[in-house]
């Protein structure tokens, strides 16, 4: 995960687009770890099925950075550059939206891109998502546009 977060073109998307080092990772890992004890659920690693290779992460999780859109659960991914236009994101975090609405019992998920991230938003729009509002994430002053899903709409798209 070290190297995926080491990759400014990966992290370019990512708050201020800053680089994380492995210490930095590291913690990371360990928070995003607790919130799987916390909130019942977290990020997943996904890792190529034929060899075991990391790619990254799917996963949920509590979008703290963003308080106007709370209480929410944003399904997010994050994925080393080897491994995109693969369908690989999509994939990963359509089996996490489901996990979320029938594993957790969710009412909404929501997912949050920078403005001009298409790839990502490309990405939300398969999972059914659609845009409910544009903001600026506080955080580092770049503007957000933030996605939903609900479980009823969910439901309907998946008879």
């Amino acid at each position: 995960m070290a190297a995926v977060n080491a990759d400014p073109e990966v992290m370019r998307w990512i708050r201020d687009g800053s680089v994380l080092d492995e210490q930095q990772t590291r913690r990371r890992v360990q928070a995003w770890e607790s919130e799987w004890e916390s909130e019942g659920f977290g990020l997943f690693a996904v890792e190529i099925r034929s060899t075991g290779e990391l790619a990254g992460f799917t996963g949920l999780s509590v979008p703290n950075f963003l308080p106007e859109v709370l209480p929410a659960v944003e399904v997010g991914w994050r994925l080393g550059r080897a491994h995109w236009g693969q369908g690989l994101a999509t994939e990963a975090a359509a089996a996490t939206v489901r996990f979320g609405f029938q594993e957790r019992g969710l009412e909404r998920i929501v997912s949050i891109a920078q403005v001009g991230n298409e790839a990502s938003e490309r990405i939300m729009t398969k999972l059914g998502m659609q845009p409910v509002r544009e903001t600026v994430n506080p955080s580092c002053d770049r503007r957000v546009r933030v996605f939903e899903l609900a479980s009823d709409q969910y439901a309907k798209a998946a008879r």
